[in-house]
């Protein structure tokens, strides 16, 4: 039997039917997972849902990174030039 490879936002959706108040085995039983899967994407949930929160500053970092770079690649690309210029006129 193949296993079944499950989405993020459907785990998310599982694990906030049993927070909300839904019994375990009616949540497996629905989804036809073990239970043992159940407590994990649950565990695996309430350890690292406060990364949500820092995505946003992961978001902006990557746009500051991303203008840096394009600010180095300029610069390199203007000392390229400046040192083909001179090699040029000293030629």
């Amino acid at each position: 039997m193949r296993r079944r490879k499950w989405d993020s936002k459907t785990k998310w959706l599982v694990v906030l039917e049993g927070l909300k108040g839904k019994t375990v085995a009616e949540i497996c039983a629905g989804h036809n997972i073990s239970q043992s899967q159940y407590y994990q994407w649950r565990d695996q949930f309430l350890s690292e849902g406060y990364k949500v929160f820092d995505k946003v500053k992961e978001d902006q970092r990557q746009v500051f990174l991303e203008k840096e770079n394009n600010k180095l690649k300029n610069l390199v690309g203007e000392l390229t030039y400046e040192l083909k210029k001179n090699d040029e006129l000293l030629g």
